[in-house]
């Protein structure tokens, strides 16, 4: 007859009064009080915490974007690698989120989108800063979050600041010439390739071992991409399962918007180089 396990026993700690416990440490009084759904419709919580849990994930994404900028900018690449490594995982987990989200269908979705109002994806400030970061900036896209001056000013100060890429091709132009009108771009607009750019990557692909942390770099940019870019697609592939092409919340037109978004690249010159090479 076995007998009831005693974690006492082993050693576990089981009072806590006047201690940290686990929820103590992960504030989750706060944390699972957030959902606040705003009709009586099932799977309205579904579709908060599948919102709610991306933004956590995103704030890790910008944790370790900011700390590879910061050391990249100190010229220590393989910490770095390590940190777009995960990002490249987080937007996988990000990925695989969407899997959830598709067992709504349109008739459930339908029975809460009201209570929405205007929010909208579209309107994520961390969303907008990981853009930002990475490189796709559009100062036009400031305006959704004018209603939040803190926000805004955060959003006003990244455009100030060398976008991740930036930065990698000033490690590229350690090693091998750039133009001066790509080092010295105006750092508040959208990055435009450059046939130069795209000549330096071809040449560290061709000698790998010659310029080994910049290969390394340029393939850990091009994963962090990679994943970045199966998030946007099932992003579409959702959206358009759940509302076919009916406009979004927030008013973009919905799945048209979220396509032309998949025709971003953030790093051009590194998916050039694979046709040249």
């Amino acid at each position: 007859m076995s007998h009831p396990i005693d974690p006492a026993k082993d050693g576990a700690q089981m009072r806590f009064d006047g201690q940290m416990s686990y929820g103590d440490y992960l504030s989750l009084d706060s944390l699972l009080t957030a959902q606040t759904p705003r009709s009586d419709a099932h799977d309205e919580m579904l579709f908060i915490i599948q919102h709610q849990t991306s933004e956590l994930w995103m704030r890790l994404v910008l944790h370790e974007l900011h700390a590879a900028r910061k050391t990249l900018q100190a010229n220590k690449l393989r910490p770095a690698f390590k940190m777009l490594s995960r990002v490249a995982r987080i937007f996988e987990q990000l990925n695989n989120a969407w899997d959830v989200l598709r067992t709504m269908t349109p008739s459930e979705y339908t029975s809460f989108r009201a209570s929405l109002g205007q929010s909208s994806g579209f309107q994520s400030f961390q969303y907008r800063q990981i853009e930002f970061l990475l490189g796709n900036r559009n100062p036009a896209m400031l305006m959704p979050h004018a209603h939040r001056s803190a926000d805004h000013a955060v959003l006003s100060q990244e455009l100030t600041q060398p976008s991740l890429y930036d930065v990698a091709l000033q490690q590229l132009a350690g090693s091998l010439p750039l133009p001066d009108h790509v080092l010295a771009r105006d750092l508040g607009g959208p990055y435009t390739a450059d046939d130069a750019v795209t000549a330096a990557w071809t040449k560290v692909y061709q000698s790998p071992d010659q310029y080994w942390e910049l290969y390394e770099l340029a393939e850990k940019l091009v994963d962090c991409e990679d994943y970045f870019r199966r998030w946007r697609f099932n992003h579409v592939t959702t959206v358009e399962r759940v509302i076919g092409f009916k406009r979004g919340t927030g008013g973009t037109g919905g799945v048209s918007y979220l396509r032309r978004m998949l025709e971003v690249e953030l790093f051009p010159e590194l998916w050039a180089l694979r046709t040249a090479l």
